[in-house]
Order: C-alpha cells, then structure tokens, then sequence
C-alpha cells in the first residue's frame, strides 16, 4: 500500500498553495459518516461550545474510515482530515485535551481564545513531544504526553512512524499536526504579531468574529464596519508574517469577497435539504413549515 508523505489533507492542500475547506460537526457517529462523504479537505469536531466527549470523538473517527476506499486508493491518507476544537480558552491552557484528541488520532487542534504570546506558545508546546534542548526545532518545547497507540493505529502507521511525522507544521515541514489558534478579542489583535513573531509552530490563524463583535458591541453584526475594520488587520498582519488565515463563517454571500482578500483556511456549514419534505407538502396542498397543523 502506497503511503502517502503528506497525510493530513489541509496541510496537503496549503503547501499547494490552494485554499484548505473545512467544516464544524458534532462529535458523533453520524456526522462523521455524513462528512466523511463530502468534498471538505478538513472537518473541526466542535468541543468548545458542545459537550467534550472523546469517546464520541474517537467513534465518529472511526466511522469516517471506508475500508473499499482505503483498498481501492491504496492510501492511508484519510479523505477529509480530522481535527478538533478544545472546550478552553488560551488562557485555561487546555493541555489535557489537546493530549486526549491527538492521543485518539486527530491531525490538529483549533485552540478558541488565544490572546497572548503565553497562550499561543502553549497551543504548540501542548501538541508537541518533548525532546532534548540540543535537538534541532526545540522550541517551543513539547510537553505531550507519550501514549500513541492509538493515534498511530488510527493514521495507519507503526509507532516510530507516527512519532517521525507527529510534529506541528510548517515548524516541522514534515509534520502533520496543524495547530490553529483563533483570535477572538481585541487583546489577540494587539499582540499577534508578538505571537508569529516569537511563537513558531502556527499554522493557521482562524478569526473568531462572533466573540471579537460582542466585545466590539456590535454581535453577530458581521458586515458591521468597525468588526470588519479588525478582521481585516488581523488579515494584515497574517499576511506580513505569512500565515494561513481563516474564516469560521464562509457561504455563497461572502465567499467571493474572502478568497479576494486571502482567506486560505475557510469554513462553511454544510447544508441541511429537505427538498423532498418541500415537494410534498406543496403538491398536497400543505403549508410549508406548518407540516403538523
């Protein structure tokens, strides 16, 4: 079996200088199955605002894998990549999660709240093994608890394997753990360039403008001017230091506008049909909406 370099798929697709698609999905079987069928590069199991639940996250992981695609690609690579949003902010520190997930498989962590050099320094340390202070990429320093069995099983690989590629990119070009820090609060503005500077090991910076709009006053007011006048700084700042820089709340209305103004890590919902349930209802002279009246 041909196993794939690169197996994290938004990383594959950010080192091709193309823009990596994601989405957010409840930790469960079903939504693994549903998303594992789409054409998203990655999926982000949302433990921030749903209940943290691994053994949840580990099922709806496994339920991604199809066996015939596997045989029939020769590759272990997975088709939509998973990661993980852990329940803390930054400054909480959250390592214990971060161990948890990427004990259990996933290819990257998104870290809500990161407002300081401290914080962003321990979203990279927390996905990364310790090594001695001699080593070559040192900093910052790995404090990630040795348990990978499962996570090597799960990327399909022995475990020397999984430790050679079990590093954070673009720190480690070969690495294929992402780390995304989201930045959600004028105080993250104010001191990412502190961050890219003095933190290496970022992959993406993912703006969290539903909180960044309740500080500034105006919430879920996102074509509010003074909201976007901050997203685009943080926008200005990725792009002088050269980070990947997302967007949680992509769709047909503003996706144009992002990709013009660089967003290479996008997010969007999937969508919900029930154009059958619609037909129905209008050629049996029912409301639509009023099924149960």
């Amino acid at each position: 079996m041909n196993k794939n370099p690169r197996l994290n798929g938004i990383i594959r697709a950010l080192t091709d200088s193309r823009v990596a698609f994601c989405t957010f999905a409840p930790m469960d079987v079903q939504a693994g199955i549903t998303v594992a069928m789409s054409k998203f590069d990655g999926v982000v199991y949302e433990g921030e605002h749903n209940p943290w639940d691994i053994v949840g996250l580990r099922d709806a992981m496994q339920f991604m894998m199809d066996r015939r695609e596997i045989a029939t690609s020769g590759l272990i690579a997975p088709t939509v990549t998973p990661l993980v949003r852990v329940p803390v902010n930054g400054i909480e520190r959250g390592q214990w999660h971060a161990k948890q997930a990427l004990d259990t498989g996933v290819y990257g962590v998104v870290w809500p709240h990161i407002s300081t050099v401290e914080e962003a320094y321990n979203a990279v340390a927390a996905c990364r093994y310790p090594r001695l202070s001699s080593a070559p990429l040192y900093e910052p320093r790995g404090i990630r608890g040795d348990g990978p069995v499962r996570a090597a099983r799960y990327w399909g690989l022995n475990q020397l394997e999984y430790y050679s590629k079990a590093d954070v990119w673009p720190l480690d070009p070969n690495g294929e753990i992402l780390v995304v820090i989201q930045i959600e609060d004028t105080a993250g503005i104010h001191n990412l360039s502190d961050m890219l500077e003095n933190v290496p090991g970022i992959g993406a910076v993912l703006i969290g403008e539903g909180d960044l709009g309740q500080e500034l006053g105006f919430p879920r007011q996102y074509d509010h001017p003074a909201l976007l006048d901050a997203i685009a700084e943080i926008v200005a700042i990725c792009k002088v230091h050269d980070v990947v820089v997302g967007h949680a709340h992509a769709g047909t209305g503003n996706m144009q506008r992002l990709l013009d103004e660089g967003f290479r890590f996008i997010m969007s919902a999937p969508d919900r049909s029930y154009a059958g349930l619609e037909k129905g209802l209008e050629l049996t002279g029912r409301e639509i909406g009023r099924a149960h009246v």
